[in-house]
This record gives structure tokens, sequence and C-alpha cells, in this order.
């Protein structure tokens, strides 16, 4: 016989509360505080199932709201059961939507259970010749199961999923299926309230049910029973055990019809998907929905392999309005790559793809500089390789600044085609850019994605080419052919993409911050990234042993004050160490976090207990550690052996507020006040040693974009007399005399100062700085009192948030802040302290890359020998001949001081020396 169509019904609640408490003890929370455990492993577990199972047929089925007619026979019917937790109730919309968009149909009968709906739609799927599987972990459907019907329980590895056929519940409960319903009217249910029959548990109804056939029997036999509590319960329960069978019994005649084309799996909305996946932060999932989409339609992709349709290229490259770069290379890391090949696109539905190998025969020439680079020195100058001349033909297009040109990703391309002599001009813009600054929310801005979410297209993946693991290879070993397609599709794409978002950047209001400061910003980025820095690698190496030295006498400090000699690294090991050995947790009123695997350790954990000397030194510790093993030992490794430099990557599109960030290495995260931080940065020295270090530092631009946005007279008094604003602040506060402001009432001050555009409350500032939270309330409440207009600039900003959905800069930079609706007070709380925060943040960047921007053009043009170099928080380090460096600093105050017009002076402070630190 051939094979049954195959139905699969998915307990939608079940699966859901499932998912929920699966990770009850390390929840899903994502940047916005939003508990998302519930959907991830919902969504993770119905797109795994899909994938594995390819069912002909498929629906999610979910509970009714609405009372049923077991509610009407036995009013207590589920009466125990706990109220669903807020933060699960608060993702079911969610959850509908996510089915919705994965093209899942969903079922609810008013008055039945989904067990209703899902008994009834498998016993007519079985009439009319198909196979159903129950996807749920649900005992009580296996009163269902027969030749036909099958649980499903998907478990939490794939190879663990179990089917549950005959066999199986006989094995599970001694009973044939159709006696299940026995066994549980007897037992009852204590979690839907069932009573069942006092005294009878789950063996005793095994044992009642194989000995007497079913339920009905054993009451009528209740006298034969010889253990006398069970007797008594059998005679004085049957109406009870009647009553509860009923209740157990899934009802297969609820009022839904089995038909095959309502559960056809329809096309998923892979832009929805997309949507709501990057909304509720799920990387994994993303990328799964990229089984979903077109392709790219009716194009015209062209590979470039003769001499002739090389100069066609060209002259349409000169002659196109803006035109579209896309590089494939041997390495994602561009100081590393080697170009394999170049793509181009003109008009959209059309693109050019020129392969580095071709038989160009004498028209290569080495009249270039390119071809004089390292890169081109074991590259013939004829024959198959095209590589010398095409860039060489290419060098005066994309070194024309009249030639407008762009790309997804483009800074990535400009540093390669550097270090092959190029500097691109010319560029006007870049999608992901251009995306990030219509949702800078988004978590992911790359071309895969863009393609799918806005114009429907599933992109050819690029492990479809090079493949994955072990067994990746490079773009240089695929073939011509594939690698053509593929380039052509990302230059096409990326064209569509920009003509998309050109418009929307007008509407969203950000078209100007995009021309005049973040477009620019790429070439800048590009710029700094290709020249890199260099590192003292004696120095890092000396380091390395004097970390080394500290490490190991603050583990030695750290087993005494123990009393004992233990792993360290091992958090279950020091959590019995500091709370059942030494409980550490006495007397501090604080509760003690623990997990799973023992006592929670991380620094956040242990802030309350920084006071105790084991912690302190821990604390020590640990900074320590993973200052060396994230700066003194990483850095030697990344430096470029062709450069001899370290080339970090300056991110544009990572964070909400408009920051850049900084990756291999992240130079944000090293510390500036600590000395081991500044023995780091003395690591970070000028190219060579005629040169100097010129490092510019805006003082603290976050207080007075403040005082901007506030308008707060004693704020902006404060700057404009170049006060000491945390001194001017305590004496405000305390109302004391500026010159009778002690420390600790700066201390209090300067903390409020800060932590007040990050919306810090009474505990944190009592945290902070060592008072009461009573006392950290009062202080708060002064401070507002002094200074009305700031709390009215948070009230106001919260206020705008929620009426407009987001939050803008200075310069009209836009943070979506949909969270300022939550019905949960976390997640609100959090939304209105970003909404708080944002402006504030967002603006300091707006000034930064103003002023970068501005900086570049200026010392391009009057100190071309003076580069800038790195970017971190509010401040520039630029590589300078030594003898131009006062120069160079007076220019570069000027610009930074200009950058800007605020209600307050802008202030930067300059210093040079022979190492960032100095």
């Amino acid at each position: 016989m051939p094979d049954r169509p195959r139905l699969f019904l998915i307990d939608g609640h079940a699966l859901a509360y499932r998912s929920y408490f699966a990770f009850i003890r390390n929840p899903l929370i994502n940047s916005k505080g939003q508990n998302t455990s519930a959907i991830y492993g919902f969504a993770s577990t119905v797109l795994r199932l899909i994938e594995k199972e390819s069912p002909d047929r498929i629906a999610v089925v979910f509970d009714s709201p609405e009372p049923t007619f077991r509610h009407k026979k036995f009013p207590d019917y589920k009466a125990t059961r706990e109220k669903m937790p807020d933060e699960m109730r608060e993702q079911l919309p969610v959850l509908d939507e996510v089915v919705a968009a994965l093209g899942l149909p969903a079922l609810r009968c008013p008055g039945y259970e989904a067990d209703d709906v899902i008994g009834t739609l498998a016993r007519r799927a079985e009439e009319a010749g198909w196979d159903t599987f129950i996807v749920t972990g649900d005992k009580d459907f296996m009163q269902l199961v027969n030749d036909h019907i099958k649980l499903l329980d998907l478990k939490k590895k794939v190879g663990d999923d179990e089917v549950i056929d005959r066999a199986a519940v006989e094995a599970r409960f001694g009973v044939p299926p159709e006696r299940v319903v026995d066994v549980l009217g007897l037992m009852g249910d204590q979690t839907d309230n069932v009573p069942g029959v006092k005294g009878v548990g789950e063996k005793r109804a095994l044992e009642l049910v194989r000995t007497y056939g079913s339920l009905e029997s054993t009451l009528d036999h209740a006298e034969e029973v010889k253990n006398k509590a069970v007797r008594e319960g059998l005679l004085a329960g049957r109406e009870m055990g009647l009553l509860s069978k009923e209740l157990v019994t899934i009802h297969t005649d609820s009022p839904v019809e089995f038909d095959p084309e309502q559960f056809g799996r329809h096309t998923p909305d892979a832009q929805r998907l997309l949507q709501l996946f990057e909304e509720l932060e799920f990387p994994s999932l993303i990328e799964k929905v990229q089984f979903a989409g077109a392709t790219a339609g009716d194009v015209a992709y062209h590979t470039v392999t003769d001499p002739k349709a090389f100069d066609d290229l060209l002259a349409r490259l000169k002659r196109a309005g803006d035109f579209v770069l896309d590089l494939e290379t041997t390495s994602t890391e561009p100081t590393r790559a080697e170009i394999v090949g170049l793509s181009f696109a003109v008009q959209e539905r059309e693109a050019f793809y020129v392969p580095a190998v071709w038989d160009v025969g004498s028209q290569s020439s080495s009249s270039s500089s390119c071809s004089d680079l390292p890169l081109f020195a074991a590259v013939p100058r004829a024959g198959m390789h095209a590589l010398p001349m095409v860039i060489e033909r290419l060098c005066p297009i994309l070194e024309d600044a009249a030639i407008r040109k762009g790309g997804q990703n483009i800074k990535y391309d400009m540093v390669v085609l550097a270090s092959y002599g190029i500097e691109v001009r010319g560029v006007t813009f870049d999608t992901m850019v251009e995306s990030y600054l219509l949702d800078p929310s988004q978590r992911q801005h790359n071309l895969d994605l863009l393609a799918l979410k806005h114009l429907n297209i599933r992109k050819i993946p690029t492990s479809d080419l090079i493949g994955k693991g072990k067994a990746q290879i490079t773009m240089r070993e695929v073939p011509v052919a594939k690698v053509a397609e593929y380039a052509c599709e990302d230059a096409d794409v990326t064209l569509r993409l920009h003509h998309l978002f050109l418009p929307k950047l007008r509407e969203a209001g950000v078209e100007r911050l995009y021309h005049e400061v973040e477009a620019p910003l790429v070439s800048v980025l590009a710029r700094m990234e290709s020249r890199g820095v260099r590192v003292n690698l004696e120095l890092l190496r000396e380091l390395s042993s004097e970390f080394a030295a500290k490490i190991d006498a603050l583990m030695a400090e750290i087993h005494q004050l123990a009393g004992e000699r233990f792993n360290v690294n091992s958090t279950q090991q020091l959590g019995a160490i500091l709370f059942d050995k030494l409980q550490i947790q006495k007397g501090k009123g604080s509760r003690v976090r623990k997990t799973k695997t023992g006592y929670g350790t991380s620094v956040g954990a242990l802030e309350d207990y920084a006071d105790v000397p084991i912690v302190q030194r821990l604390l020590e510790y640990r900074a320590l550690a993973k200052l060396k093993g994230t700066y003194v030992d990483a850095l030697p490794a990344l430096v470029n052996p062709r450069t001899g430099r370290i080339h970090t990557s300056f991110n544009q599109t990572v964070t909400a507020t408009g920051r850049l960030s900084s990756s291999d290495p992240n130079l944000q995260n090293i510390p500036i006040r600590t000395e081991m931080g500044r023995r780091i940065r003395e690591a970070f020295v000028p190219s060579d040693a005629s040169r100097r270090l010129v490092c510019a530092d805006y003082s603290q631009i976050e207080l007075r974009i403040l005082a901007h946005y506030t308008g707060d007279e004693n704020l902006l008094s404060a700057f404009r007399r170049g006060e000491d604003i945390h001194r001017r602040t305590a004496s405000e506060v305390f109302e004391t005399p500026i010159e009778q402001v002690t420390p600790e009432m700066r201390s209090r001050a300067k903390a409020i100062n800060f932590g007040i555009i990050y919306g810090m409350g009474p505990q944190r500032l009592a945290h902070d700085t060592g008072i009461t939270p009573a006392e950290a309330q009062q202080f708060i409440e002064r401070y507002f009192r002094r200074y009305p207009l700031i709390k009215k600039y948070m009230d106001d900003t919260i206020a705008a948030a929620a009426r407009d959905g987001f939050v803008s800069t200075l310069l009209g930079r836009r943070r979506p802040i949909p969270e300022i609706h939550s019905t949960n007070q976390g997640t609100r709380s959090a939304a209105e302290r970003a909404a708080i925060n944002t402006p504030i943040q967002g603006s300091a960047a707006d000034l930064i890359k103003v002023a970068m921007v501005r900086l570049d053009e200026a010392l391009r043009r009057s100190h071309p020998d003076a580069w800038m170099i790195l970017q971190v928080h509010d401040e520039l380090v630029f590589d300078v001949p030594g003898d131009q460096s006062e120069a160079v600093a007076c220019a570069v105050r000027a610009e930074m001081e200009q950058a800007m017009r605020l209600a307050v002076p802008l202030k930067v402070d300059i210093s040079v020396g022979t190492t960032w630190s100095k």
C-alpha cells in the first residue's frame, strides 16, 4: 500500500508553556527586558519540526478563552490551576503573530479545549485516509493513539524525539490506549482539578483497570476490592469517578471539519518573520528564516572575460549616475584579503562580474603605481592573470570623486582596495548604513537579511559556494561561473535596496544626517582602518609577565583568605567557598543568588559583597585576567604581518544610540582610569619614532548636551564660567558654598550628574556612593528641586516617546522605543531609561562623527601627513609628525570645539605624547 499522507497537529498552548518553563531558571531576556522564552522555544521547535518532518499538512491548535462544556458539568474544573504568569501571558499575542508569519493555520473552537479539537481532527483525518501525529508531551492524548494516530514528543535534542504508538502507550501505562481514559478517570488529574476516586493513585488505577477492564466495571466490582480504603473510596466515589472519566475524555465530535486544503502550509511571510525575530533578538532563528523568499527574478548577469567587454564596462561606469561596487575576496579581514573578482551594478536587474583570472593577452602594462605593490609581486603581468590590468584601468574611475559609487558595507571594499594602492573616492552611499539609520534597533543589517526583509529575495547563501566549518574553502577555489552569479546578485540587490532606502531616509527625516555625516564617515573610517595603529610588542611581552605575576599573587591571596586551595575559575567551587564555607552573605541582608548549577558568582551577583576582602581580591583577579587575555596576550596576534600594525574595525551600524563601536580589538573596553588600563594604552604608539600621538577628548560632553537640552540656568552658567560642574552641583544640592564642598559631597554629585542621564534610581545611587537608599532618595529629590528643568526634560522626553514611538537626537537621528507601551513594568522602565538617555548619548555620537568628518577633511588639506587612527568613546587619536604636533593639536581643538553649536561651550582636552597614555 502507498504511504498515507501525514497531518501534524501542534498542541499550541502546551508547547508554549513547556517552552516557557524550560527556561524558567535562566529565562531568555532580550535587551529591552522582555521575557521571550515561550516564543523562542515555540518557534525553534516548530521550525525544527518543519525542517525534519516536512509535513504534508499541519496546524497549530490553541485553547479558546471561553469556558468549555467541562466547566458546565463541573464548575471547579481547573479551579486550582495556577494563574498564567504575566511574563508568559504577554508573549501569547506575539506567538500568534509568529504562527501567522510562518504560514501555519491556527485553530480555536469556542467552548472546546484544544485537546477536543485535535482529537476530532485526528479521528476525521484517519477516516479520510491520513496518518496524524499530535505534537505534544501531554499524556492525556495517549487515549487517542491507534495505528493511524500517534503522538510526537519533541525533546531538547533532536535524536531524543519520541514517537508514541500503541506499544509505547502499553509500555507506559500497562494498558492499551483505549483504556487510558479509565486510568485517568480513576486517578484524577491534580493539575486540572479532576477529582478521580479518593484513595486511588496511578499505580492502583492501573491495577484496577487491568483487573476489571474499565472504570465502570471497576465501580461495579468495588465490593471485591480487598484494600479497605480503596474499596470504600470506590463505593463512595462512584458518581465522581464517572464524572472524572467524562472530564478527562477527549471529545472527538467537536464542530470542526478536516479539510486537507485548510491545513496546507502557506508561504511564510519572510519579511514579517525577519522583523519579528529581529525585534525579539533571535539571531539563530533569523538564519533559519532564509528558507523563504524568492530568487532575484529575471536578470541579466554578465561575466566579463575579454578586453572589449571590459572596455564597454569601464565606459558605462564613467557615465553612470552612480554604481555599486562589490568585491569577492579570500578573507573577511579586509587588510589580509586578496581580490578574487569585482562586481558592478549600474541599473537594477543587471550586473557585471570581472574575475581576477582571465586571458588578457598583452593588455597589461606597468605604468600604474598599483602594480608595484607587494600584493602583485607573485602575479604574472600577462597570460591568465587579469587583476593587475583590471586594477590599473579601474584606478581612475574608483579614485574619481566626481563619479558617485557605493555598496553594501562598502568600507570593507575600500580597505581591501587600499591594500592595492587605490584610495576609493566619491563614495556616497552604503546600504548597510542606510538600513541602520532607518532602524537602529535592528541587530543585523547584512545583505542576505535586507534582501529577504525588504525585497523578499532569498539570496544565494555564501555557504553554498564555500561551505562551512572545517570543509570551508576560499572563494578563489570556487568555479568562476558560480562566483559570478553570486557576485552579480550581490551588486544588483544592493542597488535595488539603495533605490528603496533613499526615499525612506527622506520620509524618516534623516536624509541630511545620512548625506552630511554618516555617508562621509564611511570613507573616514576606511582610511583609519587601512592605516591601523602600531603597538609596542616588547612592552606587551613585559606586561604579560607582569600581569601573570600579579594574577598569581592574587590567586595565592584568595586561597589564603579561603583557607584552602581551589579552582578560582570554577563557579561551583567558588560559590561553595564564598557562601557555604565563608558565608559572606551573613549580615548583608541580601538574597543569595543560586542557579541550578550552584551559587551565582558573576560580578553583578558579588557587587553586594565588594567590601569583603576575598571578594575584593577576586574582582581584582578577574579584571586582571580579563585584561591579560583580551588585550595583553591577544594584541600581538592581531598585528598584520604585512603592515606591522593592528587594524581595528570601527562599527558604524551596531549601537542603538548611534555610537561607534570597535572590534578586533574592542578598544572601548580598555579601562581609562585604572593603572592597568593605562599600562595597556602605553603599548599603542606612533608609527615611527619621529612621530607623536595627539589625543583629543571632549570634556563632560553628555552633561553639556544635557544642559543644552534642558536649558537649566544653573548648569548653563556653570559650564559658561568653566566651573567644576560636580562641585557646583554639590554646592547647589547641599546648599553649601562651593569652597566648602567636601570630596564626599562632590563624589555624590558626580554620581548623580552622570547617573541621571541613564535613569539612575535611589538603589543604584546608594550602591555607587555607599549611602542608604533612603538617603539616596532624599538626595535625588533635592537634586530635582535645584534642577527642575532636568526633571521636566525627563518627563517630557518619556511623554514624547510614548506619543511618537521614538526619540531623536539634535541632528534628527531616531531610535524607536516600542517597549514604552509594554504592560511589563520592568520592560517599560527600561524603555523609559532608553528614551531619556538616547537623545543625550545619540547627540554625543552625532557630535563626534561630525568632528571626525570635519577633521578628516581639514587635516587632509592642511596636514596630509597627520592621520586620524583611533576613536574611543569621546576621544580621537592622531598619528602626526613630531614637528607638526602642536599645530595639529591646535587645528584639532578648533574643529572639535566648533563641530556643533550648543547653548554651552564645547571643551576639548588635548595631550601630545609618545604613547596613547601620555
